[in-house]
């Protein structure tokens, strides 16, 4: 009986099911345990302003807001806050941009000046690009820049507990992480008054009654460059926002300063993380947020996507192509495991949001309960629990492609409507089947056929295949072809179903689409033979 009622209790469904409501669940639980008041529950995403935003750095936000909206669906009330460090000095130039950015490396991005003109500042320009692609998806937030956060003095009372207990903290870092840099400096670099840069003035004295650093400005390696210093000998008041802390400091400066009850990270911070959490419960009397650690999206050579080496995937580049639910449902559908994220990967998501409809909708059965739960949770939250009356018109990406490379180009919309109509696929014209259109269309002039699924034949389909290349290249028309399909599925004793299906996906990478005869007339009997030949060799 005992065992019966665990299996009863940890089945049970949490919210809408998904891992986005368990982690809003764990939160309200800690925070009960904690005994802090809950009026308000804020979550944190970090907006990194050093370089080009890209698809990961945008997920690390949309998922802090998917958490903030399990929170409100529960009954509190919560933020999102965004946190743009652009008081962070400039490392590196990111491939691409000008060499001219080579006399500002350390200099604040906020104070570097925009070498695209269109803000007042580099660091300005690169959070302005993030903010953009979330009013994109209309995520709701609160932002907050370093630099002003720093100058307004929001962190004031954190940099000065932190800098009165820094040998402690230095002690601590070298238990924790093995670096001992901060058992020589303080966790806080100045900004020259001299140079103006960043990490080379290297802090060696706080003086704790008139607030001020004593520092050094002397060469300093970052990464693997040497960061030349001006030698000036200086001082700055902490409290005027002429310097930052570390990062083995400053995440949990902030969060006791804003009150931050969550935040995700990925597992390139963790070490940082675990000092910020020492700092916060022991330094700070803050008990840190709850944390959840997620994976880096990859490019398809594995290697991490980063601002600084240029393979930039931005949510822009996505937007053109995909809707915004399709990104929303890349970064909604899981927080584990690492994902291997290319352009190409955008007419997958953009149908597999169709199978999610089509499931929510209960067009597509899923027998195990649990799964069904789990991915009409993840359709709601993809909608931003907002409800959804009814079901769009699901057209296979690669069809609005293929039709959309043939139409006039002074007509493209008019003429892949026209050809649904024909195909009988459509019963209206709507808003999201013309956006549909113009993101295949925007496809199919800067891309190539996407690749066709890794299909395995058996030799009996192969022969099939072999046979049905002869009666499209001897047809006159549609019919004859679409006829000669029936056949070949009934001298090969495959059911039409399954050969059909077989067709959709070499031709359109789905198990379903339009009338087939009079497709392949449409998109060229050359075009099919040649994809035909490519999946059967």
């Amino acid at each position: 009986m005992k065992i019966n009622l665990l299996y009863i209790k940890m089945s049970q469904k949490i919210g809408r099911g998904t891992w986005i409501d368990k982690v809003a669940d764990q939160i309200i639980k800690r925070e009960k345990k904690l005994n802090r008041k809950t009026e308000i529950i804020r979550v944190e995403s970090g907006l990194g302003a050093s370089g080009i935003p890209h698809v990961g750095s945008m997920g690390d936000a949309v998922r802090a807001f998917g958490v903030k909206k399990a929170l409100v669906d529960r009954g509190y009330k919560a933020e999102l806050i965004t946190y743009a460090d652009d008081m962070d000095g400039l490392r590196k130039i990111p491939e691409g941009l000008p060499e001219t950015l080579k006399k500002y490396l350390g200099f604040p991005v906020s104070e570097i000046p925009d070498p695209f003109n269109t803000h007042d500042s580099y660091g300005e320009h690169m959070s302005s690009m993030l903010k953009n692609a979330l009013d994109l998806v209309e995520v709701e937030y609160t932002h907050e820049s370093g630099t002003k956060a720093y100058k307004n003095g929001v962190l004031n009372n954190q940099i000065i507990k932190i800098l009165e207990n820094s040998e402690l903290i230095g002690e601590k870092i070298s238990d924790m992480l093995g670096q001992e840099k901060f058992q020589n400096i303080l966790p806080y670099y100045p900004i020259c008054n001299n140079c103006n840069r960043l990490y080379v003035a290297q802090s060696y004295e706080y003086k704790n009654k008139e607030k001020k650093i004593l520092y050094r400005c002397k060469d300093t390696e970052i990464g693997r460059s040497i960061l030349k210093g001006c030698g000036y000998d200086g001082e700055v008041d902490v409290t005027k926002g002429r310097g930052k802390l570390s990062w083995k400091g400053e995440f949990a400066a902030r969060w006791a300063a804003l009150d931050i009850r969550f935040e995700a990270y990925g597992k390139d911070i963790e070490d940082s993380v675990r000092i910020n959490d020492w700092i916060s419960n022991n330094i700070l009397d803050y008990f840190h947020p709850h944390h959840i650690r997620y994976e880096l999206f990859l490019n398809k050579s594995g290697k991490k996507i980063s601002k600084s080496i240029g393979n930039v995937l931005t949510p822009q580049i996505w937007l053109k192509y995909g809707s915004t639910k399709s990104l929303l449902l890349l970064m909604f559908k899981r927080i584990s495991g690492t994902r291997n994220i290319d352009v190409e990967d955008i007419p997958k998501y953009m149908d597999e949001y169709d199978v999610l409809e089509d499931t929510y909708f209960m067009k597509t059965k899923i027998e195990n309960k649990d799964k069904l739960d789990r991915l009409k949770g993840l359709y709601e939250y993809v909608n931003k629990l907002e409800k959804q009356d009814q079901i769009e018109q699901h057209v296979p990406y690669n069809l609005l492609v293929q039709l959309c490379k043939i139409a006039p180009k002074n007509n493209v919309k008019k003429y892949v409507l026209s050809k649904l109509d024909d195909y009988k696929m459509i019963n209206k014209i709507t808003d999201d089947l013309e956006s549909r259109i113009e993101f295949c269309s925007n496809w199919s002039s800067d891309f190539k056929q996407s690749q066709t699924n890794n299909l395995e034949l058996n030799k009996q389909e192969k022969s099939a295949l072999e046979k049905l290349i002869i009666i499209i290249s001897e047809s006159e028309n549609a019919e004859d072809i679409q006829n000669g399909i029936f056949n070949i599925s009934k001298e090969f004793n495959i059911t039409p179903k399954i050969f059909f299906s077989l067709l959709y996906n070499i031709l359109i990478n789905s198990n379903k689409g339009p009338r087939i005869g009079p497709y392949i007339i449409d998109i060229g009997k050359e075009t099919v033979i040649e994809r035909i030949k490519a999946i059967i060799q």
